[in-house]
């Protein structure tokens, strides 16, 4: 995908940080906005910018309230959360929101960038671009349920199937174990369970199950599988 004439919505109220980003982005040739606040955020939200970027504290709208409300106003718009508040507790809290992703200040420009492309790929594979995906060896094929490594067939059970499929439909974006856990199970049941199913699939994915190069473990938050490069 190229950045040409992609539209991003910088949201942070330090200058500095919307300077930093605004030279970076404009050099991968995105087309920056900038807002100072989440009163300014949701009214440029009618710019229909591709990506926004979020940064969690804001003088005026606490940053996980204005998730809610962007994340309401456009179901698939990618939303990278950038912020300095860290711990595990407020990303799972961003991602359960419905943030694609979630970087931590000091960050690395190379690293936001190529958060941001998985964040536009998955938007891109949930309008439906890819009923096949491909990821190294692996091939899920959405349509007819049939799961191959290499040229053999990867027999799955029924909520193994499910598992991955959530993850291939999701791909790049880390999954909570709460949001896992809620749509795999008609009960809220025990996170061991899903780790259960997760170990039984990378039995069956990976080549070396014990250095998973596609399930990927994001720890004390959940899983995210691999996005095709």
């Amino acid at each position: 995908m190229s950045a040409t004439s992609l539209k991003i919505l910088v949201v942070d109220d330090e200058p500095p940080i919307r300077k930093l980003l605004r030279m970076g982005l404009t050099s991968q040739g995105y087309e920056v906005i900038e807002a100072p606040s989440g009163k300014v955020a949701i009214e440029l939200l009618a710019k229909k910018p591709a990506l926004v970027i979020l940064d969690l504290g804001l003088p005026d709208i606490d940053g996980l309230e204005l998730l809610r409300r962007i994340r309401h106003h456009g179901d698939n718009l990618p939303i990278v959360v950038l912020s300095s508040r860290g711990d595990e507790a407020v990303k799972v809290t961003a991602l359960d929101l419905g943030a694609d992703d979630f970087v931590t200040k000091p960050f690395g420009m190379d690293e936001l960038f190529a958060r941001m492309r998985t964040a536009l790929r998955h938007q891109l594979q949930v309008q439906g671009e890819r009923p096949v995906f491909h990821l190294g060896d692996l091939s899920v094929d959405l349509v007819r349920r049939i799961v191959k490594l290499g040229e053999g067939e990867v027999k799955l059970s029924p909520k193994e199937y499910d598992l991955l499929r959530l993850l291939v439909q999701h791909a790049g974006k880390v999954l909570t174990h709460r949001f896992l856990l809620g749509e795999l199970w008609d009960e809220l049941t025990d996170a061991q369970y899903l780790r259960v199913y997760v170990r039984q699939l990378r039995q069956k994915i990976e080549k070396d199950p014990e250095r998973p190069q596609y399930l990927l473990t994001e720890t004390g938050i959940g899983y995210r599988l691999r996005a095709p490069d």
